[in-house]
């Protein structure tokens, strides 16, 4: 039986598909034709042309898109790299899917894709986005673009002449307000939490300002009650982790911390001390469910919400421990690079937002100038 075909060239018959492979950037479709001796064959190479544009397998790029180009950065790149961690691919997987996957440049070729296109992109998403969202975004592209550089998909990083304004205005030029728990907050929750399992975890955390990730990552090996430190080596951290780019699950995994910074010695008080000294099973880690895993972060969450709530506190994160352990050390006059050392911070710079003066402060502090007068 002989093959059905489409098309007659040069005298010899051939059956004809067209394939959509990718958008100019006006929007307008690129179509590409392909030939078989009949329709199964046809079908065969446009879809095998199509699924190598995707997985990057095309040596001839001209075709493909922004968004077929990041998701093989992300999926066939990074993924599959020892260097990146978990939570930072998530982190870069969530700005591909929050602002390229469905937007107006995901069809447009990454070999023709210019400075001027996507500076009109980041001025459509500035009337929607902050100007810390869209930086963020330049940022993760940047260094995707530069990776399109080294292979091949274009000549020049767009990323290098952009302008990103940054709206000034009553939201963005306010200092941001950092919560802080009062001493009588501290005392409530003190009353209410007596003698429960959150009673370590909570004080734990006021006498050391640890990140929750760090706090639940401790193991008693990190503890010495004898020198009264705590070595700070890693944190743990919920993130999807991807079983296929279109399958993922939630696990809870160790990881260094955020910083090389983060990394650190850091001396319990006194009182902390006798406190670890009465736990009973000094193995493993501090903070465990019932399998000896560690607890995960939005139990701590719920709980410390409904101890609020319980307690008539208004609501505040449970980072707000952690600032209140900076802000307190700082009111009684621990001088700024401990209290930076202390905190894991890269530089006193972000120590810097825990200085809070009263208008009483301030006054003290001119006092002192009376004597001139």
């Amino acid at each position: 039986m002989a093959k059905k075909t489409n098309i007659e060239i040069n005298g010899k018959q051939y059956y004809r598909v067209t394939r959509t492979i990718g958008k100019k950037a006006d929007g307008t479709l690129i179509r590409k034709q392909f030939y078989g001796t009949g329709i199964n064959e046809a079908n065969k190479k446009a879809d095998e042309y199509v699924n190598d544009i995707k997985n990057g397998l095309i040596t001839n790029f001209e075709y493909v898109t922004i968004n077929d180009a990041m998701h093989t950065w992300l999926f066939d790149f990074l993924l599959n790299s020892a260097s990146i961690k978990p939570s930072t691919f998530q982190r870069y997987e969530g700005i591909y899917r929050k602002y390229i996957k469905s937007s107006s440049i995901a069809g447009l070729r990454a070999s023709t894709f210019t400075s001027l296109q996507l500076q009109k992109f980041y001025n459509r998403l500035a009337k929607n986005f902050s100007y810390k969202q869209i930086n963020t975004l330049n940022t993760i592209l940047k260094i995707f673009f530069n990776w399109c550089i080294d292979n091949g998909y274009m000549l020049k990083n767009p990323c290098n002449n952009v302008n990103i304004k940054n709206e000034l205005n009553k939201m963005t030029t306010e200092k941001k307000k950092i919560e802080i728990l009062t001493e009588k907050e501290i005392k409530t929750i003190k009353n209410y939490i007596r003698n429960t399992d959150f009673e370590l975890l909570f004080l734990l955390d006021l006498g050391t300002g640890l990140r929750l990730g760090e706090l639940l990552a401790l193991d008693w090996e990190n503890i010495n009650l004898e020198s009264k430190t705590i070595y700070i080596e890693q944190s743990v951290k919920e993130v999807y982790v991807y079983d296929t780019p279109e399958s993922k699950h939630i696990e809870t995994i160790f990881q260094k911390p955020k910083t090389k910074t983060s990394i650190r010695t850091i001396t319990i008080p006194n009182n902390l001390v006798e406190l670890l000294k009465l736990q009973k099973n000094k193995t493993g880690l501090l903070f465990k469910d019932e399998n000896g895993n560690p607890i995960r972060g939005r139990i701590v969450y719920s709980r410390w919400n409904s101890i609020l709530k319980k307690c008539k506190i208004p609501h505040k994160k449970f980072h707000a421990i952690r600032h209140t352990y900076a802000s307190m050390l700082l009111k009684k006059g621990v001088d700024i690079e401990t209290v930076a050392e202390l905190m894991g911070h890269s530089t006193i710079t972000i120590t810097q937002i825990y200085l809070h003066s009263t208008s009483n402060q301030k006054q003290k502090a001119v006092n002192k100038l009376n004597s001139l007068f």
